[in-house]
């Protein structure tokens, strides 16, 4: 998954991507304050939000007022001391999708991020299926026929990211950004390689399909 943490306390910030990146293998960008977050957000996709309230320049429940009002639906979770009922009730008003307060323990920050991102996608099983292929979201493995598809880690992140987006379009500037993080010099054509690569190990009951200006699509084959 690709994360926006949105925290203005640096040690806290660098903890929870360090813990994060080690436990669970989550791609995750940093920004220190609401209006830098803004802008990442109006110009990039993400799986999840991470976002403190309690924001220089721009508060939390301004960035997520701004998200909502421009129709974007990504996930957020609001980490915050302010632990009463009124602020839990309130911020889940504005549009919060999960409230988590300080001090937290890093496994429930992960399963409530997971969780939300499946619900998201609006597939509660975490199981993604196209054709033979199937990825369980939950063991980080695919399997085609039934058998373990062996995958590099590039590998398996472009086909993560085409069957969640099964049958949808994605640039490759999308995949790119899903799959790096923010500063990463990665060239288009890095994409075209893996792809190619990835076709030669899938079946002719799913395909990676070139769809010119547009992107990659993963579609259902002939059987």
């Amino acid at each position: 998954m690709k994360l926006l943490l949105v925290e203005d306390d640096t040690e806290l910030a660098q903890w929870l991507i360090k813990a994060l990146k080690q436990r669970y293998e989550f791609m995750i960008d940093w920004a220190d304050d609401g209006t830098a977050a803004d802008q990442r957000l109006r110009q990039e996709e993400f799986d999840a939000v991470i976002l403190d309230l309690g924001l220089p320049r721009m508060d939390g429940r301004a960035v997520l007022a701004a998200m909502r009002a421009r129709g974007d639906t990504t996930p957020a979770l609001i980490l915050t001391a302010r632990d009463t009922l009124t602020e839990r009730i309130g911020t889940l008003h504005d549009g919060a999708d999960d409230f988590l307060a300080k001090p937290f323990a890093i496994e429930e920050l992960e399963a409530r991020l997971v969780a939300l991102v499946r619900r998201a996608h609006g597939r509660n099983t975490g199981t993604f299926s196209c054709g033979d292929l199937t990825y369980y979201s939950a063991e980080q493995r695919f399997t085609l026929r039934g058998d373990p598809l062996d995958l590099t880690p590039r590998e398996h992140s472009l086909l993560r990211i085409l069957i969640q987006h099964a049958g949808e379009p994605m640039s490759k500037q999308k995949i790119i950004d899903r799959m790096f993080s923010y500063d990463a010099d990665i060239q288009l054509e890095a994409i075209e390689v893996i792809a190619h690569r990835l076709r030669k190990k899938l079946s002719h009951s799913v395909q990676i399909r070139t769809l010119r200006g547009l992107g990659y699509v993963l579609e259902a084959g002939a059987a």
